[in-house]
């Protein structure tokens, strides 16, 4: 059948199109192949060693990928209407091509009064040519059918775009943008009231919470006080994220279906798919670990919450040193909930980007190995911090000495360990490192005082005077609770070159032994003072020899 002319970019197209018509050696019989390589002539150097294959450049490694088979969607108003394929180098000029035909052949049709739609299919070359109101669109290739006829698929294509093309005049038409407007207004209205109706819902569910915070929020809370308002806080952190996304999917969700009503902003749509489809997936991933961090954060507060108020580990004794160990287990614990919700996090962002994460494992195993050759000490640290906290060594809110350092522990966790001395500087100690460490408020604290008395004092007296300082201290409300036991009056410790030193033993709640020790120096000054007992002060004692005298008397002096 011979093809009526066209104009100069048909004639283009159609001879491009024909030169993919050719099927490559890679879609031909696996025979046929042996058949023409075997038949095919041997260059001579080639052929002086049969064994070796003859070796492909570089270039053709280049032309592999480029003829690799891709394919791409046409679409009209938004809709899809149909698939082409062609080689990776091909498909762009071909696509954008057959795109522009089909604009022009829109935009012809949507100008004249006619709803008729005249799709011709003509045969070029024993190919299928489709004509859509005696305007040419494209040429149907092998590798557009695949593995079927294509002129079976230029049929449906036919029949594709005599629904679609007349269905896009359709809603071209006043009466059926009104009936748009009217639903896009009625689909306003709905975004509107489920989003007020979502933030009262919120609002009613964060009131409880409120009252809990004022009712049940003193200044010496317990623990499992803490621990609960730790977990309500996770919670309502979780609740919130969540109601934020549920606004987010309203409004997106909302916007995104006006935007399909109308065909001049149908096209949107699949545009906001494809540029927003690989940051939509990453924020899910990310806001959906988040919200699992927090989770974890509450079932581990909840957790904590439940064993301490069952009372099997709550004592008198031991509150103040239970708080500080819930305070270390559930930072560490949190830490490395973070660091198994982050890396998988990380994961769910690859495979969303459709990154095999397979091999990746395969090689960070490889890598953790060469790693952790290197860092034995990182190794060390994780080890002797997991002891240390195991253990119960010391915890947060400790005073701990280590070497010729020591302070309040501020941070703990598996790899070191930050105090802060008494002039306020942070001390990093790798965990390695802790040999030998001294906890100074490990479940009670003593005051461990020395008390100079004169020679000139009475001994007794100042005993007694001392006792009674310490008793009577003891005896007072404030000072009763940070006092664990009866003062400790142990006796003369030594006899100094100044006056005797007698020892002094208070048991103290952990960390009061300092405010307890000078309150008690302070009122020992005063009773020392209102007694007649002078403390000791430095004092020289000069002896002069007879020889010395004379030699004086001899110098005049």
């Amino acid at each position: 059948m011979s093809i009526p002319s066209w104009n100069k970019k048909s004639k283009r197209q159609s001879n491009q199109e024909q030169k993919i018509n050719y099927l490559p050696l890679r879609l031909l019989p696996p025979a046929f192949c042996l058949l023409t390589l075997a038949a095919a002539p041997i260059p001579k150097a080639t052929a002086q060693i049969p064994l070796l294959p003859p070796l492909q450049p570089a270039n053709n490694i280049n032309n592999q990928v480029n003829n690799q088979l891709v394919s791409d969607w046409v679409y009209l108003d938004g809709r899809p209407l149909f698939a082409i394929a062609a080689s990776k180098s091909n498909l762009p000029e071909r696509l954008q091509n057959i795109r522009q035909n089909l604009r022009d052949i829109t935009h012809n049709y949507l100008q004249v009064s006619t709803n008729a739609v005249n799709v011709n299919i003509k045969n070029a070359n024993g190919l299928p040519v489709i004509y859509v109101n005696d305007q040419y669109l494209m040429t149907i290739t092998y590798e557009d059918a695949g593995q079927g006829n294509p002129l079976t698929l230029a049929n449906q294509i036919s029949n594709t775009l005599q629904k679609d093309l007349s269905l896009a005049k359709q809603e071209r038409q006043t009466q059926f943008l009104i009936q748009q407007s009217q639903i896009a207004a009625a689909g306003v209205v709905t975004m509107l009231v489920l989003s007020w109706g979502l933030r009262r819902w919120q609002k009613r569910l964060s009131h409880p919470f409120t009252k809990f915070i004022s009712a049940k929020s003193p200044v010496n809370a317990a623990i499992t006080t803490q621990l609960n308002q730790q977990q309500q806080q996770h919670l309502q952190e979780v609740k919130k994220r969540l109601f934020q996304l549920g606004q987010a999917g309203i409004w997106g969700s909302g916007s995104f279906f006006i935007l399909g009503l109308f065909p001049y902003t149908r096209a949107l749509q699949a545009g906001i798919l494809a540029i927003a489809q690989i940051p939509i997936k990453l924020t899910i991933v990310a806001l959906g670990t988040y919200l699992a961090v927090r989770f974890t954060y509450a079932l581990i507060d909840h957790f904590t919450s439940t064993i301490v108020s069952s009372g099997a580990l709550l004592t008198p004794e031991t509150s103040e040193r239970l708080q500080l160990r819930v305070s270390t287990f559930s930072g560490v614990t949190k830490s490395i909930a973070t660091i198994v919700c982050g890396g998988t996090g990380i994961l769910l962002a690859l495979i969303s980007l459709g990154i095999d994460v397979v091999p990746l494992l395969a090689g960070a195993g490889l890598v953790g190995v060469a790693v952790s050759l290197a860092s034995q000490n990182l190794i060390k640290d994780a080890i002797n911090g997991f002891l240390i906290i195991l253990e119960d060594q010391y915890a947060l809110g400790d005073v701990i000495s280590v070497g010729n350092v020591g302070g309040l522990v501020e941070n703990l966790n598996l790899r070191m360990t930050q105090v802060r001395d008494s002039e306020g500087r942070l001390i990093t100690i790798p965990n390695s490192e802790i040999k030998v460490v001294a906890n100074l408020s490990s479940r009670w604290s003593r005051a461990d005082l020395t008390v100079p008395v004169s020679y000139q004092a009475d001994v007794n007296e100042a005993l007694d005077l001392i006792e009674t300082v310490a008793l009577e201290m003891n005896q007072e409300p404030k000072w009763q609770r940070q006092i664990l036991e009866k003062p400790n009056v142990l006796g003369i410790e030594q006899f100094g070159d100044y006056g005797l030193s007698i020892r002094v033993w208070i048991k103290t709640q952990p960390l009061k032994q300092w405010e307890v020790a000078r309150e008690y120096r302070r009122r020992l000054k005063v009773a020392l003072d209102e007694a007649g007992i002078h403390i000791p002060v430095p004092q020289q004692v000069n002896w002069i020899t007879d020889i010395q005298q004379l030699n004086s008397q001899g110098s005049g002096t």
